[in-house]
């Protein structure tokens, strides 16, 4: 997948000038990427186009302008794309209790060796994930997850956790949106 580079990134002044036209894109972009199952596990899988407008994000938010710390902010969000033919993603658990939350989030914790996609012939592919995300006893409600798929695109993403079980086909749109992905190069 194409990574984001310098010069995609404007200076936050000039981006905020662009903003509105930026983000109404990235919101799309986001929407044909977006897949939720068992109601509370949100997935986003990430591409150039989200991945480059969180960078902008973060350049404006933070006022950025020393090159080190606008390439920090590169290098973090890159990690977030697909490496090698494979799909990265975020994974957002919803809930909105927050004592509720803080139980499941006990619970469930070793859910992300439960996540995988499913690709068209049945194989199923599990998740990869950044290991400083996951303390001792306690699930983050945010995960940055990697699926080596090979370049192939799946039909449906699920979670085989004890607790929570489930799968969604995804649409038609969103195995479009996850061809031209996987099919971009840096």
């Amino acid at each position: 997948m194409s990574t984001v580079h310098r010069d995609e990134i404007l200076d936050f002044v000039t981006y905020g000038e662009k903003r509105d036209q930026i983000r109404d894109s990235a919101m799309a972009a986001k929407e044909r990427r977006r897949v939720i199952v068992a109601d509370v596990l949100t997935f986003l899988f990430e591409s150039h186009e989200t991945v480059r407008y969180q960078v902008l994000e973060m350049v404006r938010t933070e006022q950025l302008v020393k090159e080190s710390d606008i390439q920090h902010e590169l290098d973090t969000y890159n990690e977030l794309l697909g490496k090698d033919g494979g799909l990265g993603c975020t994974l957002m658990i919803g809930i909105r209790d927050p004592e509720e939350r803080d139980v499941k989030l006990r619970t469930w914790f070793g859910l992300c060796a439960h996540l995988y996609v499913k690709l068209d012939d049945g194989a199923v592919v599990r998740a990869t994930w950044d290991d400083r995300q996951v303390g001792d006893d306690r699930l983050s409600s945010v995960q940055f997850l990697q699926f080596p798929v090979g370049g192939r695109v799946p039909v449906a993403l699920g979670c085989d956790h004890p607790v929570v079980t489930a799968e969604t086909q995804l649409s038609e749109d969103t195995r479009v949106a996850l061809t031209e992905d996987i099919e971009a190069v840096s």
